[in-house]
Order: structure tokens, then sequence, then C-alpha cells
């Protein structure tokens, strides 16, 4: 198995036009930080196997995904995703320069592509990864949806999740993680 840091040596840098390569930072930072680069392989093939550039097939809508989100999320993440048990999904009131911000998928999250990594991942609570493509594409559009970021009608697949623009895109600031020679 080769090391992260020898397959981001070889890895080309993001062309203009394409989506981010985000999965090299996340993997250099943390070799950067000491962390073996052996054992971070599995999380660099994990990373890549949903980035951006290499999403699944499938494809979902938002009035399916507002189905699967009554059936498997509403229980903690409340109606509408305005928070229970769980964290508020959507419909911030207080904006991140408030002492008490809403981080919801709306006005927080960067890139929508994480959202189904998330989903894909760790959801539902009781049985994660247990949800198909298509699942994971329709409770994305759902709510990306109720977070005001895409139309109902909307289709997120492989092709149009990656283009779509969070609103707090450019609300991170980049860190170079570039190993050093």
């Amino acid at each position: 198995m080769k090391g992260v840091l020898e397959l981001l040596r070889r890895s080309k840098p993001d062309e203009p036009g394409q989506p981010d390569n985000q999965d090299s930072l996340f993997t250099t930072a943390f070799a950067d930080q000491g962390a073996d680069p052996e054992l971070l392989v599995p999380w660099e093939a994990r990373a890549n196997e949903i980035g951006a550039r290499r999403l699944p097939p499938g494809r979902g809508l938002a009035a399916d995904g507002e189905v699967l989100f009554r059936l498997h999320c509403q229980i903690c993440h409340g109606p509408s995703g305005r928070g229970a048990s769980a964290e508020e999904l959507a419909g911030s009131s207080e904006p991140l320069t408030s002492e008490t911000p809403d981080k919801t998928i709306g006005s927080y999250w960067p890139y929508a592509t994480t959202l189904f990594d998330f989903i894909r991942r760790a959801k539902p609570m009781g049985a994660p990864g247990s949800l198909t493509n298509d699942e994971v594409y329709a409770l994305s559009a759902y709510l990306l949806r109720l977070n005001g970021v895409i139309d109902a009608a909307q289709e997120m697949n492989a092709g149009t999740l990656p283009a779509v623009r969070m609103p707090n895109r450019d609300g991170f600031i980049g860190v170079d993680a570039t190993p050093r020679r």
C-alpha cells in the first residue's frame, strides 16, 4: 500500500472549472500533524470514493427526500429540520457572526458534497450506511431545498451535486497544505 504523501505528490492539481479536491487537503493536514501516512490511506480512499469527482451513480429529488426525512430523520431533527434532540439542519436565524450562531447546512456548510458524504456514512442514526445512493441524493436534495439552496424540482446526482454553490462556500479560510520538500 502506497503512502498518502506519495499519492499526493503524484496527484494532479485541480484544473480550472473542476470541483475542488478537498480530500488531499484533509489528509495532508493530518499527516503534517504527525499522523502515520499509512494509517490515513483508508481515510483518503473513503474520501476519494465519494469526493466531488467520484460521486456514485444515482439521483434524487427533494420530494422523495422529504418522505425519507420524515421516516428516518424527523424524530431527531424535528419537522422541517428545525431541530429537536439533534441539531437544527435548516432555518437559521442567527448569523455566523452572532455570539450564538446557527450552523445549519445552508448557513455554514461550504460544500454540498460534504452533506452527501455525511448522510451516506453516518445516517440514519440507527443504521448508518444503510441508505441507497438514490436515497442519499434525495435526502441531500430535500435538505438543500429546505435551506433555500436549490429549487424543489432540481435533481441531485453525481453531476449536479458538486455544482451546487453553497452560501458559505467563501466563508472558510483556505490553507495551503501542500507538503514541503
